[in-house]
C-alpha cells in the first residue's frame, strides 16, 4: 500500500471519529440563495478536512434537520448542528433542539450572530454599496417574536455601530417592531436631503431581502452572501468556530 493510500485511509478514519458538522440553514426557494448557502457550506469543508460537513434545513428545502440527524444515528460520535442563522429564535430554540433530541449526544451550536465578524462583513457590504463614512445606517433584520432573537439583533446593531463609529438603528422587515418601512419613512422625513442607508442583516437573497427592497431606501446593501462577491472567508471561519465551541468548548 502506498503512502498516499495510508494517508487517505487515516483521513477517512478521522472523518468517522470526529462529530459531523451539520450546517442547518432556514431554506429558501430562491435559486441564488440556495446556491450561495451551498457555497458557504462548501467553503467550510476545507477548513475542517477531517470532519464530515453536510447541509440541512429547517424549512422549504431537504433534507430537514431531523432527518439529517437520523442519518447519523450510527456515527461513533453524535453530530453537531451548527445553525446558519443570524440570531436565536424558534428555529434554533425549538426546531433544532427537537432535532437534536432524536439522538443522544447531539449538540446544537450557537447561532452565527451577534458577532464582530458579522459587523466586519456588513461594513464591507456597506462600502461596496457606496455608503460614506458618517452616514447613519439602518440595520434591516428579518424579524422574530423570540425575545432572545430580538436582543441578538439589537446587539448586532450595537456591534456595527461601534465598528462604523456612526449611528445604527435596528429595524425589521417582518414579525417585529420597529418595522423597516416605518423607520425608512421616518428617516426621510427627519433628514431631508440625506441618503437613507439600509444594511441587509440577512444571510442570502430571498423573500426577506425582497421585502427590504420594497421600502425603497437610497442604498440597500447586498446580503452577507452575495452573488456579486466571493463567500466571505471570515464567515466560513465563524461557522468553524461555532462548531468547535460546541464540540470542544
Amino acid at each position: 500500500m502506498s503512502v498516499h493510500s495510508l494517508e487517505r485511509d487515516r483521513a477517512a478514519e478521522n472523518r468517522i471519529d470526529a462529530p459531523a458538522l451539520l450546517a442547518i440553514s432556514h431554506g429558501t426557494d430562491h435559486p441564488v440563495g440556495q446556491r450561495l448557502v451551498g457555497a458557504l457550506v462548501a467553503a467550510v469543508q476545507p477548513l475542517l478536512p477531517d470532519v464530515t460537513v453536510q447541509p440541512g434545513f429547517v424549512d422549504v428545502q431537504q433534507p430537514q434537520a431531523g432527518e439529517l440527524v437520523l442519518r447519523h444515528a450510527s456515527d461513533t460520535q453524535a453530530p453537531c448542528l451548527v445553525p446558519l442563522l443570524l440570531s436565536r429564535g424558534v428555529h434554533v430554540n425549538d426546531d433544532l433542539a427537537a432535532a437534536a433530541a432524536r439522538n443522544s449526544g447531539v449538540k446544537v451550536a450557537r447561532a452565527l450572530g451577534p458577532d464582530p465578524v458579522l459587523a466586519l462583513v456588513l461594513e464591507r457590504r456597506l462600502v461596496q454599496a457606496g455608503w460614506q463614512r458618517g452616514e447613519p445606517v439602518i440595520l434591516g433584520c428579518a424579524g422574530t417574536r423570540d425575545p432572545g432573537g430580538l436582543e441578538d439583533c439589537h446587539q448586532m446593531a450595537r456591534l456595527l455601530e461601534q465598528r462604523l463609529e456612526t449611528m445604527v438603528r435596528c429595524a425589521f422587515v417582518s414579525a417585529s417592531v420597529p418595522e423597516l418601512s416605518r423607520v425608512v419613512t421616518e428617516a426621510r422625513q427627519a433628514h431631508r436631503g440625506r441618503r437613507i442607508v439600509v444594511s441587509s442583516y440577512l444571510l442570502a437573497p430571498g423573500f426577506f431581502w425582497s421585502l427590504a427592497g420594497k421600502t425603497q431606501p437610497d442604498i440597500l446593501t447586498d446580503p452577507i452572501l452575495s452573488e456579486n462577491y466571493p463567500i466571505p472567508h471570515e464567515l466560513a471561519q465563524l461557522v468553524v468556530h461555532r462548531y468547535r465551541q460546541a464540540t470542544i468548548g
